[in-house]
């Protein structure tokens, strides 16, 4: 797949997704630390957390959109609290059987 290569203010590298078919996304529907913007300069930076202004727009990192590459957790903490949910509905709605008592037939005494 193709990617357009940036400089980043760090001095290394990173591969964001071609313009084509898609120009930018907007900020508010891309995750934390996904959110890639570039500088009048040609230089990538992201704004890690930052909470992005409204009708703001950014790109996104290649690795997170590439089918050849598992994709990574985005929302760990959504993730953790999605399992523990499950867990919770596991034991409210499927509670564990109880045994059942076998019948004892008692010995004819009369």
């Amino acid at each position: 797949m193709e990617a357009d290569r940036f400089p980043t203010l760090s001095q290394a590298w990173v591969l964001l997704e071609p313009l084509d078919p898609v120009n930018v996304l907007p900020a508010h529907f891309v995750p934390p630390r996904q959110r890639w913007l570039i500088n009048g300069d040609g230089v990538a930076w992201n704004p890690w957390n930052a909470e992005p202004t409204e009708g703001a727009q950014c790109r996104i990192s290649h690795t997170v959109a590439c089918p050849g590459i598992e994709p990574p957790d985005l929302w760990p903490w959504l993730t953790a609290m999605r399992e523990e949910n499950a867990r919770r509905a596991q034991r409210l709605f499927n509670p564990p059987r109880t045994p059942t008592l076998a019948k004892v037939e008692m010995p004819d005494v009369g």
